[in-house]
């Protein structure tokens, strides 16, 4: 995992056109699930809420401006049309079960994700408290998990996690859709999985088992030569390459578990600029390369939710009121303001490369860890 800066107090940035999808390395995160009601009144909360989401980071981060809070928010496909009153990024859908012979990645429901980050807890905690209180009976929880990071960005199975992401001018381009969806540039696919580890059966492997599960070394993260044929590490089958060459995602995992239930668990968060290519990761660990062999982390870890949303653009976010009035009405302005979303976002660019700043929150500056 690499560590970026962030302005202090905030999980977006004045001027900024995206949200913040690579957040700082933080030692806290909540992830929350949620389902909206169905009727006209929930879907204009949720509205009013999310589009005033950057307000209500604000007024939390504010106590505290070195705990680096922020907030991103994605929105599901059975509500994306009636919430937004904007067509469909062109790759979102519901997550799709993917059935292994030994594994399935499930497909469960979710119509809100809010990634929320901080260095501090108790921040984590007030800004959903304020969230959820503002939401009301719009909404149900589905699911909610509060991760924390694990001595040095390892695992509960001890490793560390996200070395292969993304750094520097990589990192917009793998996580950021482009020119390839204009209307929505700027924005992000993300999948979320909660993963459950029977830790007594994991730790009763040899440490070298595990490295060859995984592909990388657990000491030291070097990392192991690929296999030619046959079984294949972990590394290696959530690596996904074509002509194209390598297409990489941010990942933010985060280890939770409660030692007293026996509960022991990664919750796997990734974002991308392609939702096929988070797919075609999952399809090679739970069906195989050669179909098959499985990803044989999977024999340690159980897939209990998959659900995948779309991350919108900051300032598409904030505009959501004006753009679901206009909808409503028949008005032709939804098209009309997400083609200057779009716009602002190629202005944007403009003065990225005048100042060398990409101007994206956390993805200002990207020192390695």
């Amino acid at each position: 995992m690499t560590a970026h800066s962030l302005p202090p107090g905030g999980g977006f940035t004045s001027g900024s056109i995206t949200q913040n999808v690579d957040g700082p390395l933080t030692r806290s995160a909540i992830f929350l699930v949620l389902s909206v009601a169905e009727s006209p009144d929930a879907l204009d909360t949720v509205r009013d809420v999310i589009s005033d989401l950057e307000g209500l980071v604000k007024t939390v981060g504010f106590r505290d401006l070195n705990g680096r809070l922020s907030c991103t928010v994605g929105i599901g496909d059975r509500i994306w049309g009636a919430l937004s009153g904007l067509p469909r990024p062109t790759e979102l859908h519901p997550f799709r079960e993917i059935a292994g012979a030994a594994h399935t990645a499930v497909s469960t429901p979710g119509d809100l994700l809010f990634h929320i980050r901080s260095d501090r807890q108790d921040l984590c905690f007030e800004l959903e408290r304020l969230l959820l209180s503002a939401l009301g009976a719009s909404v149900s929880t589905v699911d909610e998990v509060s991760g924390f990071r694990y001595f040095d960005a390892r695992d509960l199975l001890g490793f560390i996690d996200g070395t292969a992401n993304p750094v520097g001018p990589d990192l917009p381009e793998s996580a950021l859709v482009g020119e390839e969806d204009p209307d929505f540039a700027g924005g992000s696919y993300v999948v979320v999985q909660k993963y459950l580890h029977p830790l007594s059966a994991w730790q009763g492997l040899s440490t070298e088992q595990q490295e060859q599960i995984i592909g990388r070394t657990k000491a030291d993260n070097v990392e192991l030569d690929d296999a030619v044929s046959g079984q294949k590490s972990h590394k290696t089958l959530a690596t996904i390459t074509d002509e194209a060459g390598e297409h990489d995602i941010v990942r933010d995992n985060m280890p939770f578990g409660s030692p007293g239930s026996g509960a022991f668990g990664t919750y796997f968060i990734g974002y991308s600029r392609h939702l096929w290519v988070i797919e075609k990761m999952l399809e090679r660990m739970f069906i195989g390369d050669p179909p098959g062999l499985h990803d044989r982390l999977l024999d340690f870890s159980t897939a209990e939710t998959g659900t995948a949303f779309f991350v919108p653009a900051a300032a598409m976010l904030a505009a959501l009121g004006d753009t679901a009035a206009a909808a409503a009405a028949g008005s032709p302005e939804p098209a009309q303001a997400s083609s200057a979303l779009a716009g602002q976002a190629d202005s944007q660019a403009a003065r990225e490369a005048t100042t060398g700043s990409l101007g994206i929150g956390s993805l200002k500056s990207v020192p390695t860890s």
